[in-house]
């Protein structure tokens, strides 16, 4: 039986609660309350019409054939996991992938990531993760696109197309969950979890369009995040998911709701009960409950009570059974199990190791110290981070392996074969050892130069792992001082789920290499990068600041009438730190040396259903090949509402060997010139609107010219 209708009316209500409730049965907890004790049973009895963390072709394939052939409905199961940066083989995490700005590698990894999924036996990803974030406080951060909605919105829609494909029929493929929606980034104090209170022209101009486009893109699925906004939880907005989001949007796949978080309306204080909190929930749009069991055991005394109506739970039911449908576990439940493909492997490999290079970040490199030359006879590789196989995979690595990634020092001791690779181990990410100090000293000293990898441990960055002080623990400071007190010249290869607040670091050594966490593959890419094998292309898709005053920080501001001027008092400023980030949205270094000149916007004048074209010449001015990114910025100069300094429009890489020019051209709908107006709908004014390009969100740095929108 397949029809969905027949399906709905021959089911129990404790059946149709089983559709809308997943219950966590694996290994692995992603949150409170551990794992179910027997789903099994519990699929059996058709009280779970859903499961998340479990994941092994086998086990997968076990579970499915209980649902499918001894259930009495023999519905089959939805199965789904946290694919957030890849499976098996592990990607570098969402912000690092950003650096890359690249939609086509966005795109590639995601579909590797669903294919390695979906042989696992899986149907559901609960990503993309496409929060804002503004505040490197907040741990998160580290699973998202960085700071920028229109970054995100590509990002957004190139992921969902890489795991989704053209047909989520296709047995390859799996269905995608934007998350977190939505504001999750602007937690209060980027504390997790705790509450959100922004206007609704923030919410509408910066955290919505990611949403929009993943939406746009056919996204099968949206998960609500945990905060409130402004006194509502995500999880019972009722004007964002039912108004704003199956309204406006017009989506119609399912909700989910992030694990627990229905019951979790009870400590908000908006619901007495669980009945009530499952009402809400239900009423709001959210389809089904991840791990809280509050509509299996809250919806039928709700039902009760008058709280809701038998109806509205079998829409949720309906469009559940759709997404199944959908899928095409109705014709085949087995479909997406077991069908790897040993020859791949490579291939899997080899794009883990491009993405993870496109994601380095060359922050600092002075005396062009980098990349390393030939005949280097000994390098020591030291610091916590030298050797630490596992903490390479990141925060949510899904099903990767912890033995499975490249250290740097196996990197460097493949890409250096006639160089001597020193290094000592014991030194502690947030412990400090006497003895292993000294023998990373001693190897400093007989060195003839030092790369040094400190930064976070993978738990120190991820959900439940904000920070109130986003620096290196103060072990590290102390070993990176006393070796860059060496005098040697000290490469820092730098791992982190987000910007780490290091200003005395950036100042004491010579280069600094921003690493994220790079996935499988890390010491190869690293040492790709540092010894000129591949240039270092990635740029930053976050701010980066020099003290935690500073946050949060992002480029995209409003201006102030009292602009920052040192030399006038009464201006916004800080007095004690520059306003200046220590590196703006965009930053990055190559072995190549780019010049940006001759910016052209013609003609001057525009009306509404225009295109500006802008031209650019970009010149590689150094002796090595290398990639750069160029960015498009627009600001309306006079606005009924105030428009921030920069506004990104567009952005292109571009690869240029030594000597070579090339003219970039971009071309910009005036339409796009366009924003919200105090009545929060579009609207399009005319006047001088500043055309801006660049190499970063620097504003000292960039090309401007101007342009004029006529009625």
């Amino acid at each position: 039986m397949t029809d969905i209708d027949a399906l709905i009316s021959a089911m129990t209500l404790s059946e149709k609660l089983g559709q809308l409730t997943m219950d966590a049965a694996g290994a692995t907890v992603t949150g409170p309350g551990g794992v179910v004790e027997d789903p099994k049973a519990r699929v059996r009895e058709g009280r779970a019409g859903s499961l998340l963390n479990l994941w092994h072709a086998e086990e997968t394939a076990t579970i499915q054939r209980i649902a499918a052939k001894e259930s009495r409905l023999k519905i089959p199961l939805l199965l789904g996991f946290d694919v957030v940066h890849g499976h098996r083989t592990i990607f570098p995490i969402p912000l690092g992938e950003a650096a890359a700005f690249d939609r086509v590698l966005w795109e590639e990894t995601a579909r590797v990531a669903a294919e390695e999924a979906a042989e696992d036996g899986l149907h559901l990803t609960f990503a993309p993760m496409l929060d804002i974030a503004r505040d490197p406080r907040w741990g998160r951060m580290a699973e998202g696109p960085g700071e920028d909605p229109l970054v995100a919105s590509r990002f957004a829609a190139a992921k969902v197309r890489g795991f989704q494909g053209g047909s989520l029929a296709d047995p390859t493929r799996v269905a995608a969950t934007a998350k977190h929606f939505c504001a999750y980034g602007a937690a209060t104090a980027g504390r997790d979890y705790a509450s959100v209170d922004i206007s609704l022209r923030t919410l509408r101009e910066v955290y919505l369009p990611p949403f929009e486009a993943a939406i746009e893109a056919g996204a099968a699925a949206i998960m609500p995040a945990f905060n409130d906004i402004a006194g509502v939880p995500m999880t019972a907005h009722a004007p964002l998911l039912s108004g704003w989001l199956r309204g406006e949007a017009e989506f119609d796949g399912i909700v989910v709701s992030d694990y627990h978080a229905i019951a979790e309306l009870m400590a908000h204080g908006v619901a007495g009960d669980l009945a009530e909190a499952a009402a809400l929930a239900l009423k709001a749009g959210v389809d089904i409950d991840m791990m809280g069991f509050a509509y299996e055991r809250g919806l039928p005394a709700a039902l009760e009570r008058g709280l809701v109506e038998l109806a509205e739970i079998e829409t949720a039911v309906r469009r559940v059974l759709e997404l199944k449908r959908r899928l095409g576990l109705f014709q085949d439940p087995y479909r997406r199990i077991d069908r790897r493909a040993a020859s791949v492997a490579a291939d899997r490999r080899a794009l883990a190791r491009e993405a993870a290079c496109r994601s380095l970040v060359l922050l600092k490199n002075d005396d062009d110290l980098l990349p390393l030359t030939g005949d280097l006879k000994s390098v020591a590789v030291l610091g916590p981070l030298a050797a630490a196989r596992a903490e390479m995979r990141g925060p949510w690595s899904a099903a990767g392996d912890e033995d499975d990634p490249v250290t740097v020092v196996e990197g460097l001791e493949a890409a250096l074969p006639a160089c001597r690779v020193l290094t000592a181990s014991g030194c502690g990410i947030e412990t400090e050892d006497a003895d292993a100090r000294a023998r990373a000293l001693a190897l400093s000293a007989e060195a003839e130069l030092v790369v040094l990898c400190l930064g976070e441990a993978a738990t120190m960055s991820g959900e439940a792992a904000s920070r109130a002080d986003p620096s290196l623990p103060e072990a590290q400071r102390r070993l990176a001082e006393a070796v860059i007190a060496t005098g040697k010249p000290v490469v820092v290869v730098l791992f982190s789920g987000r910007p780490l607040v290091a200003p005395w670091l950036f100042a004491g050594a010579v280069c600094v290499l921003a690493a994220w966490f790079p996935g499988a593959e890390a010491g190869h890419a690293i040492a790709d990068v540092l010894v000129g094998r591949v240039d270092p292309g990635g740029r930053l898709p976050v701010t980066w600041p020099r003290g935690v005053g500073q946050i949060p920080i992002f480029y995209a501001q409003r201006p102030s009438g009292r602009p920052a001027n040192p030399v006038d008092f009464y201006t916004s400023k800080y007095l004690d730190a520059p306003v200046a980030p220590q590196f703006p949205f965009g930053h990055g270094l190559s072995y190549g040396r780019f010049r940006i000149e001759q910016l052209q916007v013609t003609p001057k004048e525009y009306r509404s259903v225009d295109t500006i074209e802008v031209s650019v010449a970009v010149v590689n001015e150094g002796d090595r090949a290398g990639e750069d990114t160029v960015f498009l910025f627009v600001r309306d100069l006079v606005a009924s509402i105030a428009r921030p300094l920069l506004e990104l429009k567009d952005f292109v890489r571009v690869a240029l060997d030594p000597g070579e020019r090339d003219v970039l051209q971009f071309r910009l709908p005036v339409a796009d010139l366009g924003f919200l107006g105090p009545d929060l709908t579009p609207c399009l004014e005319p006047g001088t609107f500043e055309i801006a390009v660049g190499r970063n969100a620097d504003a000292a740095t960039l090309l401007r010219t101007t342009v004029q929108l006529r009625r």
